[in-house]
């Protein structure tokens, strides 16, 4: 069956969907249709903007779906009219209903940012980084009704570096999803039901927020500096100091533990500004981010607003 090429529809939103139909159409998959969400206002105009897939779906000239739901029977309908083997799934944004999932000849799989049943839900690869796991990876998932609970017909891992940001992880799966899907297709089974998951083992991965992002100082060096890398590039950690917010985009561990209450500064100089954890361990601000200003080190920082820093403060929402 793998030397036989299959009619595809694609359906995904934005770039870590685009990388993998990006692969496909480099392998010369037939891509018949592709699916995505309504175009987004954005910007001060609020003029609608096309996603990264749909732009990339219109450069190759591959027709351009974008229903709102699939509850009107004519969106089903439209559908099966492409008459596609198999439909791929990554990152849509729209759960599907079993008409939708039954419509491909073979069903739909979906290219999920974690090796299940670790990560279900809508953001694994941050989840992962949060909870300080050393592996994650890439699953090709038979998709059923539930969310992510379909049989695993293959996965390819990937370690979680020691300096591992949201971003750099997304682009690294992004990258191994598109390796992925390629190879299942290369070695496409119809007959190959997959690998049932353990539920008892699955996780969900709710969807970030920016409220969650402010740090909580009584947690551990060790988790707070996983929030920080985990909610980098979005929707970035801060904190308060004398009322002023302050956007954390790195941090470091320091040799240093302390006494003093969670959130207090302990030290400040251009390496870094150094701040009790819940567990007296000591960690090193080193990338910040002023409301109204541009991301800078440390040193930049206290050039302008070391006042902020004096007498020690104590950092937190409720100061």
């Amino acid at each position: 069956m793998s030397n036989q090429q299959l009619k595809i529809i694609f359906a995904g939103t934005p770039e870590f969907a685009a990388v993998a139909l990006k692969a496909l159409l480099k392998q010369g998959h037939d891509v018949c249709a592709v699916y995505c969400q309504p175009d987004r206002p954005s910007g001060r105009g609020k003029k609608l903007i096309a996603g990264p897939v749909k732009k990339l779906a219109l450069e190759h000239q591959i027709p351009v779906e974008q229903p709102i739901n699939f509850k009107d029977p004519k969106a089903v309908e439209r559908l099966a009219s492409y008459q596609a083997d198999l439909m791929i799934v990554v990152a849509y944004g729209l759960l599907l209903p079993l008409p939708v999932l039954e419509t491909p000849k073979y069903g739909c799989v979906n290219i999920h940012g974690s090796i299940l049943p670790r990560w279900r839900g809508a953001a694994p690869i941050h989840r992962a980084i949060e909870a300080g796991d050393k592996q994650t990876g890439i699953t090709i998932m038979q998709m059923d009704q539930g969310l992510d609970t379909g049989n695993m017909l293959l996965k390819l891992n990937c370690e979680i570096t020691e300096n591992e940001t949201g971003s750099s992880l997304h682009d690294k799966l992004a990258d191994l999803g598109g390796k992925a899907i390629n190879q299942f297709l290369a070695e496409f089974d119809p007959d190959n039901s997959g690998e049932k998951q353990d539920d008892s083992l699955a996780n969900y991965a709710h969807k970030l927020s920016k409220q969650e992002a402010c740090i909580d100082w009584s947690l551990s060096s060790a988790q707070i500096l996983n929030k920080i890398r985990a909610f980098n590039a979005w929707p970035v950690s801060y904190t308060f100091v004398n009322g002023n917010r302050i956007r954390v985009w790195k941090a470091d561990v320091s040799n240093l533990e302390s006494p003093d209450i969670p959130g207090t500064v302990v030290e400040f100089n251009k390496q870094g500004i150094s701040v009790v954890c819940g567990d007296r361990k000591v960690i090193d601000l080193t990338i910040l981010q002023p409301d109204g200003g541009k991301a800078m080190d440390a040193s930049a920082l206290l050039n302008s607003k070391s006042s902020w820093f004096e007498n020690h403060p104590v950092l937190g929402e409720n100061q």
